[in-house]
């Protein structure tokens, strides 16, 4: 697990109306603490002994219990109805994400006393949490046995990372955007809605740190770490000292400025005057601190590492920010594509970015010089970028994004990145999603978005869509790709 992103502990906190026997809510938590435990990491979970039944001094004394057991997110179990009142502030008081779920009747045998009615008891919870404004995430089916219950919660765990590290993350930015990059624009004001700190810098002053770190004794750790991390790809050794310069002064820099915040993600400057000032291109070292859990987007995407946050919270594992790039050409299409995979032509496209992927992410990768920078100056103030294709598997395209006139907007695709030799440079690949020509006109045209987009390594369209919802994105603003029977609300019906 990163250390730059949170471990949820969840608190188990039972509740039961006071006209129910208070044994049926206690027995089931018992039930469902221990059937937990069974299957998942018994870390995960704390399991509160006070159950609230009307009181709200039982609701304070629960909230002080999950406190301090060190718990930073919650499930509010209705082990029968529930106390509509003390359940529904016991979620307004918590600070830190939470989850309600109830429990299913056992058995025939047992409908007359034994009966919870815990079906009932939700939606008055979800009426009364409405009432307060609470936001809650409520599973799909959110009334189980023991062992459903507690699948419910395991699938609440990587959601409540992502929304309890966005409230405690600092978001950390250096130069303003390249010219005509105004598609990556930053309103930062729906930043502070989601409980993210900023702190926006100068190129000048990244810089003035950067010489200070000139002839840091750390500089030839790193160096060694970065030959054993390239291996054969080590195709530019002149540079490495420079990059670990680099590398040091950010993380010198996060450490020195992150304040009270626990995490950090990073959106920097990597054109035009930087590699002619600084002597490289910074696309490899992100890549190291984004496979260390420290997401770097380039060209100060403020979105696109606010995107990379959540999805190493979500995963636990490194993403990587690519540029929804280039059609896949006819040839390429129709000699290794077309018949060996079930995808149309407009359902494929290259995602590729210079050089930020982790290399763990690459088959063979390669560190080189910036071919498109190089273009209009010297090579050798344009080495730093990781080449190679990436590895083929399951991936997730996403993106959290405010518009221009402040409106909160995310996407999410699964899909996945085909074993496919791109024949190009940088660090890019070939990837699949269905019905991906639609989505490209109908969501991420329609809607404004940037060209970049994070990615996850795996399917995980259910947390981030979760977690989307649970922000504040409106579920009318959430793309995603719908299937043909499915049309766009902007979607000529005749075309």
């Amino acid at each position: 697990m990163f250390t730059n992103i949170p471990k949820a502990k969840v608190g188990i906190v039972a509740v039961s109306r006071d006209c129910f026997p208070a044994s049926l809510a206690i027995n089931r938590r018992k039930a469902l603490v221990a059937a937990y435990q069974a299957k998942y990491d018994a870390d995960d979970i704390y399991e509160c002994p006070v159950c609230i039944i009307e009181s709200e001094t039982q609701m304070v004394e629960a909230l002080e219990d999950v406190k301090n057991a060190g718990c930073n997110a919650l499930v509010v179990y209705l082990g029968n109805f529930g106390p509509e009142i003390s359940e529904s502030l016991l979620a307004k008081h918590f600070e830190g994400p939470k989850m309600v779920c109830a429990a299913a009747e056992e058995t025939q045998e047992d409908l007359c006393d034994g009966r919870g009615d815990a079906y009932c008891g939700m939606l008055n919870a979800s009426y009364n949490l409405r009432l307060r404004n609470v936001r809650v995430y409520i599973p799909e089916y959110p009334v189980g046995t023991a062992e459903e219950c507690a699948d419910m919660i395991h699938a609440f765990l990587p959601i409540a990372r992502a929304v309890y590290g966005l409230s405690r993350l600092k978001l950390i930015t250096f130069g303003p955007r390249p010219n005509n990059f105004l598609a990556c624009n930053a309103p930062i004001q729906q930043l502070y809605n989601l409980g993210v700190e900023v702190e926006e810098n100068s190129e000048l002053d990244l810089f003035e740190s950067f010489n200070k770190h000139a002839g840091d004794a750390r500089i030839p750790e790193v160096v060694a770490d970065m030959e054993k991390e390239l291996g054969q790809g080590n195709k530019k050794p002149e540079v490495l000292a420079t990059l670990a310069q680099y590398e040091l002064t950010l993380l010198d820099w996060v450490e020195a400025h992150k304040g009270y915040r626990d995490y950090v993600c990073i959106a920097g400057k990597c054109w035009p005057a930087f590699q002619t000032q600084f002597g490289f291109v910074p696309c490899y070292v992100n890549s190291r601190l984004t496979g260390r859990g420290i997401p770097v987007s380039c060209e100060v995407d403020v979105y696109g590492a606010l995107s990379e946050f959540i999805g190493t919270c979500i995963s636990g594992e490194s993403v990587t920010l690519l540029d929804i790039n280039n059609s896949v050409p006819d040839d390429m299409y129709e000699a290794s594509i077309r018949g060996k995979y079930d995808y149309q032509h407009t359902d494929t496209f290259m995602g590729f970015h210079c050089g930020n992927t982790c290399s763990s992410r690459l088959v063979n990768g390669e560190i080189r010089y910036q071919r498109i920078m190089a273009r209009n100056l010297p090579v050798e103030v344009t080495n730093g970028t990781l080449e190679g294709d990436l590895q083929p598997g399951e991936i997730t395209f996403f993106r959290l994004q405010s518009t221009s006139d402040n409106i909160l907007r995310a996407y999410v695709a699964e899909g996945e990145i085909l074993p496919v030799a791109t024949r190009s440079f940088g660090g890019i690949g070939v990837f699949a999603i269905h019905e991906m020509g639609r989505f490209y006109r109908h969501v991420l045209i329609e809607k404004g978005y940037p060209h970049h987009g994070a990615v996850a390594f795996g399917h995980y369209g259910k947390a981030l869509f979760e977690v989307f919802k649970y922000v504040g994105v409106a579920q009318e603003e959430i793309g995603w790709n719908q299937p043909k029977s499915l049309p766009y609300r902007s979607e000529n019906p005749f075309a």
